[in-house]
This record gives C-alpha cells, structure tokens and sequence, in this order.
C-alpha cells in the first residue's frame, strides 16, 4: 500500500517489523467456502490462535474488563484522522483470526468496498465497513492481542457454550467462581438492553468508545455494527437474549447484513486502494470529520 495513498501520523510510533501470524498458510481464503470461514476446531486450528482464546476466557474478568474502560478511555494515545489511523494497521494483522493473512487496512477497503457495490446508496454503512476495525490500533501502543483482537462475549455473568471453544475453556476465569458473576443473569436484569451491559475489551469496544467520544453523523445502526461485529455468540448464535431490549433484536438485522461483508470479502487478491483514497477521505471527512482521539 502506498505511503503517499495512507501515511500515518508522524507522533505515532509504528512498529520496525509488522506484528505477524505465525503460520497463516493454511488458511489462505482465496477459495474457501462460505461454511469453510471461521472454522475453529480445537484439534485444526492453529497453536497461537487456541492460545489467544485461552489467554482472553482466562483473564477477561470483569475487572479487567473496567480497568480497560478506564485506561483506554482517557483517549490519550494519539490524536489523528480516521486515513491516519488506517495507515497505522497497514502492519498490523490478527492473531485470533483464521480467514485473513493480509494486513488490517486492506481488509478495511474490501469491506467497505463490498459493501459499495450492494449498498451504492447507504454511504453510512461504507464508512462503516471502513473503519469497523480501527479500534485494532490499541496493539501499537502494547495492548494484548487477547484484548484487541477475537470474539467478544459478555463479562458479568456466565458465559454461554456458543462463544469459541466453548464454556469450557473459561474454566481458570476468576469469575467462574464468583456466585454474583457466574449465573445467568449475574450483575444484569431481563432484558435490560446492551446498552447496559459491559463487553469483553477489544478492538469491538473501543472503537465504539471512541466514536462517543467525537462528533459524527453516523447512525445507531452504525455504532451497533462498530460495538457488536465481533458478538458472535449474539448474532449468529441468538444468545444472550435474555439481555437484549426490542431495540436490540431490531438492530441485530444490521449487524448480521455486515456480517457478511466483513467475513466474505476477506480474499488475497488486493484492492487498488489509491484509486479508492479520495471517494473514502471524502466520505470519511462527511461522518466522521477531523482529528480524532485515540
């Protein structure tokens, strides 16, 4: 990708060598399909990537979950434009996930190109696709890639079996073992609504943070895309609706025609991206103008 299309900030410190996957080979996508995406198989998937999973069930407790809130939401980190923030993941790829071995900033391109083509008329839902994963930026300034990067679940009650690996493999969390924290509802009512519950950290929750923190025009639906794409175990298994409002339910239709740009547009072949800069800069610079803080 070429530093004149996407160039970082010059008080951001990008890594010397990109953060790499181990071993990605396998799982290459330009073939794969529709049901071949998001195979996780304890006994098929990679060593690093089981192991960023037991890392996030073991110690995302609730806690940790609110000192993250805390920390990350100072937004004190760098303070840049939405292409600036892009240009920081050109080496940044994702540990937990095994449909893509190409750097972060691409995919974002593909997404909300493909999102483009089906939806020429909602430019709110192609700067969505664009910037959907920014949050991944925590990892330049050292944040784990078990608190950055995977599927996220809710943290105050007990798990449900359809997150990956299942309940299981929270087996050595804290709050397994914590009878306010560990039933059903834990620390929530019926129904309470998302909006009231408190989300294992990742890339997922601090964008969303961040998009509150800084005036834009996006939508509601938007914001759900951004704070939910990961909430796999809700929007592709129905769990977790218990906790859900009617606003919720009606939201999870956007989350899930995302979806689908998100998983299936991952492929090796790369898009023209400074043929797509100025359209992107434009849009960006209509819902979310400025400098930005990270």
């Amino acid at each position: 990708m070429s530093s004149q299309v996407l160039t970082p900030p010059e008080n951001v410190t990008l890594p010397d060598k990109p953060i790499m996957l181990e071993d990605p080979s396998e799982y290459r996508p330009e073939h794969k399909k529709k049901e071949d995406f998001r195979n996780f198989n304890i006994h098929t998937t990679p060593a690093h990537v089981v192991e960023t999973y037991r890392q996030m069930h073991t110690k995302q407790t609730l806690e940790y979950v609110r000192q993250k809130m805390e920390y990350w939401g100072k937004f004190d980190h760098a303070e840049m434009t939405i292409m600036e923030a892009l240009a920081c993941l050109n080496s940044f790829k994702d540990e937990s996930d095994p449909d893509v071995d190409i750097p972060n900033a691409y995919h974002a391109f593909q997404t909300a190109e493909g999102i483009r083509e089906k939806h020429p008329d909602k430019e709110w839902l192609q700067v969505t696709g664009l910037i959907h994963d920014l949050g991944k930026v925590m990892a330049l300034w050292g944040e784990p890639q078990f608190s950055t990067v995977g599927d996220t679940f809710v943290v105050g009650c007990a798990p449900d079996d359809s997150i990956v690996f299942g309940r299981e493999s929270f087996k050595d969390n804290p709050d397994m073992y914590d009878e306010k924290l560990n039933t059903r509802l834990g620390i929530y009512e019926e129904n309470c609504g998302l909006d009231k519950v408190l989300m294992s950290w990742g890339h997922d929750e601090f964008m969303y943070r961040v998009l509150m923190n800084h005036p834009h025009s996006l939508p509601d639906e938007a914001l759900y895309i951004i704070r939910f794409h990961s909430f796999y175990p809700w929007h592709t298994s129905d769990a977790y609706s218990y906790l859900c409002n009617n606003k919720d339910m009606e939201m999870k239709k956007w989350v899930l025609e995302f979806n689908q740009f998100d998983l299936y547009t991952k492929r090796s072949d790369l898009p023209d991206v400074e043929s797509l800069a100025k359209y992107y800069s434009d849009l960006v610079e209509k819902f979310v103008p400025g400098k930005v803080r990270f």
